[in-house]
């Protein structure tokens, strides 16, 4: 059986000692490869092109275009590219723009360094990660939820931008019937009824709609 491509991975942060930590720790890691930095926004672009990585790790507080609006033009241009924000800032905030600027996850900068690298495998292969101390602050005041596998987590973020199953599958290579098959594994794990209801819990746990549109970070 061949083995599983490695993962591509980009790191995009304006201060170099941090670039230089995070490929000192992971380069040597099996199944990733580091295969660009950037640490502004331009170079970010070039890089995407050069490189093709099927991963960016993206800095939230950059200088001139911060990582969140930098994430959204990278995700319009490469539509398969996977973004695992980094930050400082465990600001629910920023956490709620970058799912809506089309992250995949977010992770802080002082977490365990098996933490960031769960973070980047969790993403890389389709899912959704979040720093914990970054879920404990979304929802402190919710149940918390089930752990959905990384195919279940794809789908419940294409119910949250309204893709159909006909489409998920498409876009996942996916039959329609193992779309259908994952989105009522999806419910009886949540505990929701009706369709309606996975729809409507989609948009508010994996969108996490509202925040301003200004795309500035402090």
């Amino acid at each position: 059986m061949p083995e599983a491509a490695a993962i591509r991975l980009l790191l995009v942060d304006d201060h170099p000692l941090v670039r230089d930590g995070l490929r000192a720790r992971l380069s040597p890691l099996e199944g990733i490869e580091v295969v660009g930095e950037a640490g502004d926004a331009d170079t970010a672009q070039a890089e995407a092109l050069r490189c093709r990585p099927t991963l960016v790790l993206m800095d939230v507080g950059m200088r001139e275009l911060n990582g969140i609006a930098l994430a959204g033009r990278l995700l319009a241009d490469h539509p398969g590219l996977r973004v695992l924000m980094l930050s400082m800032y465990d600001n629910p905030e920023y956490v709620q723009r970058a799912l809506q600027a089309g992250a995949s996850g977010y992770v802080l900068k002082d977490a365990p360094a098996s933490e960031i690298v769960s973070a980047i495998r969790t993403v890389a292969e389709g899912g959704v990660f979040l720093s914990p101390a970054v879920s404990r602050r979304l929802f402190r005041n919710q149940t918390p939820r089930p752990v959905l596998s990384p195919r279940e987590s794809q789908i419940l973020a294409a119910l949250a931008r309204g893709l159909s199953s006909k489409q998920m599958a498409l876009a996942l290579d996916l039959s329609a019937r193992t779309v259908d098959a994952h989105r009522q594994s999806i419910k009886r794990k949540l505990m929701l009824d009706t369709q309606a209801d996975l729809i409507r819990y989609a948009i508010e746990h994996v969108r996490l709609q509202g925040g301003g549109g200004d795309e500035s970070v402090a």
